[in-house]
């Protein structure tokens, strides 16, 4: 299965970045296959609701080099390993409770070339160090969320947006972010995407100073 959709909404990739999101379907069968990171029923629609879905960050913020991302809770390395291929030069550090699901992040890292990122069977509270920005496909709550993570937020500002939390989630989001609501910035995908899929996901970028 060719990225066709990746290349429609991403035209100037490099022919090493057209080739590493090639592999990436023929990885995801072999190791979802042992591995269950990806619905079965998604696993046709990798392109489209995970590694897109995933790349709806890069349409929001284009991460400058050097800059250091968290990816939380990433399962099979979403949005991690798009991002990390569409950002060669920015690092990034993804985590998982699930150590398997670690596992198929760095076969599948390892089988691309993926040299800027390092993951690891670890949960977001307990890992150390800070980064300028911390990603994540919807975990869980966002205030929860936010506890996990809001002490881990470098203070040096060079990218485009302020440091702090680029979060993929979908639906009515007022209720979930209570006080947090008035704080975070809603990015519709439906305006960068075309598909169904994308009608009511949406990325939140929420500054930590």
């Amino acid at each position: 299965m060719k990225p066709d959709i990746i290349l429609h909404y991403f035209p100037n990739l490099t022919d090493k970045q057209k080739e590493q999101f090639e592999k990436l379907y023929d990885l995801y069968v072999f190791w979802n296959a042992q591995i269950n990171v990806i619905s079965r029923k998604d696993i046709d629609l990798l392109y489209e609701r995970h590694i897109l879905h995933s790349l709806g960050i890069a349409k929001v913020m284009q991460f400058k080099n050097n800059t250091k991302i968290l990816d939380v809770g990433t399962g099979g390395g979403f949005p991690g390993i798009p991002l990390a291929i569409l950002f060669p030069n920015a690092h990034f550090h993804l985590v998982d409770s699930i150590g398997k699901k670690i596992k198929v992040v760095n076969e599948v890292a390892t089988a691309i070339g993926l040299t800027n990122l390092f993951a690891e069977h670890e949960r977001a509270e307990k890992v150390n160090d800070k980064f300028h920005f911390i990603v994540s496909r919807a975990v869980t709550e966002f205030p929860v969320f936010y506890n996990w993570i809001n002490r881990k937020i470098l203070k040096d500002n060079f990218n485009d947006l302020p440091n702090g939390i680029l979060y993929l989630k979908g639906g009515d989001l007022k209720e979930e972010f209570g006080s947090h609501y008035d704080k975070a910035k809603f990015y519709d995908l439906k305006n960068y995407f075309t598909e169904e899929f994308f009608e009511t996901k949406k990325v939140v970028h929420y500054p930590i100073k």
